[in-house]
C-alpha cells in the first residue's frame, strides 16, 4: 500500500529525517513510536508532501513522491495533523464539508461521506451546526478523523490523535478507528504513548533521533521486559 524507501526530510538545510524505510500493507494498521523530537511529525509532513523531502514514496503501486500535496490526498492519502487544525469559525458541517473537495462536488458521494462521519461520531451530527471552536477537545479530535474521511481516502495517517484527552474519549475514539480497520482502511498511526498504540496496531516502527532503530510486530513489543524503557533501551 505506502511504500518509504531512503527518505531524508527536514527544515532549510537541517536534516531531521534520515534514510527513513517503511512498508505499511493494505488493510494493516502500523503504529510509528518515539520520543519527543523522534521526527514523527516530520515524517507525517514529509510523507503528505508539505515540505521538502527525497527518497522514494509509493502508494498502491503509484510513485508519488514527486506530487504536491493536494494530488497527494487526490491520490487517497489522507491525514489527521497534530493538534486537529480544525477551523474554529466554521460549524462542523463546512469543516466537514472542506474535506471533502477532492470529491468535486459530487453530490451523492459527499452526503455518503457525511452519513458515514456522522455514523462513526454521532455527537458530530448532533452539533453539525455548532461552530467548531466551541467543541470540546475530544470532539474536535473527531471533527479532525471525520474531515480527513471526508476525502474517502484508501489510507489514513494520524499524527498524536490522542494528545491532551481523558481516557474515556481516547476509547471512544479508538473504537472508531477499529471500525474503520474492520471496514478495510489502512491506518498508520504515530504515537509517543507506546501502550495506546499497541492496543490494535499489528506492526510497529520506533523511532530516535530521524532514523528507524526498531521494526517489530506489536506482539512482539508487548512481550518485551523493557517495554516501559523502550526509547531508552533501543
Amino acid at each position: 500500500m505506502l511504500i518509504l524507501t531512503d527518505m531524508v526530510a527536514g527544515y532549510g538545510p537541517v536534516p531531521v529525517l534520515h534514510n527513513i524505510g517503511m512498508v505499511v500493507g493494505s488493510g494493516e494498521v502500523v503504529t510509528v513510536l518515539g520520543p519527543n523530537g523522534a521526527g514523527k511529525s516530520t515524517l507525517i509532513k514529509g510523507i503528505a508532501g508539505v515540505i521538502r523531502r527525497r527518497g522514494g514514496l509509493s502508494l498502491d503501486g503509484q510513485d508519488i513522491s514527486h506530487l504536491d500535496s493536494h494530488h497527494i490526498v487526490a491520490a487517497g492519502l489522507a491525514v489527521v495533523p497534530e493538534g486537529r487544525l480544525i477551523f474554529a469559525p466554521l460549524t462542523v458541517e463546512d469543516n466537514l464539508r472542506l474535506g471533502s473537495i477532492r470529491l468535486q462536488n459530487r453530490r451523492s458521494s459527499i452526503m455518503e461521506r457525511f452519513a458515514g462521519v456522522f455514523d462513526l461520531f454521532p455527537r458530530l451530527a448532533e452539533r453539525r451546526y455548532q461552530l467548531g471552536g466551541t467543541l470540546s477537545g475530544g470532539e474536535q479530535q473527531m471533527l479532525a478523523i471525520g474531515r480527513a474521511l471526508m476525502s474517502a481516502p484508501r489510507i489514513l495517517l494520524l499524527d498524536e490523535p490522542f494528545i491532551g484527552l481523558a481516557p474515556i474519549v481516547v476509547e471512544e475514539i479508538i473504537q472508531a478507528l477499529e471500525k474503520l480497520r474492520e471496514n478495510g482502511l489502512t491506518l498508520m498511526l504515530v504515537e509517543q504513548k507506546i501502550e495506546v498504540a499497541l492496543q490494535f496496531a499489528q506492526n510497529a516502527y520506533v523511532m530516535v533521533k530521524g532514523r528507524v532503530v526498531l521494526h517489530d510486530t506489536t506482539k512482539n513489543l508487548l512481550r518485551r521486559d523493557d517495554l516501559e524503557d523502550l526509547y531508552f533501551a533501543v
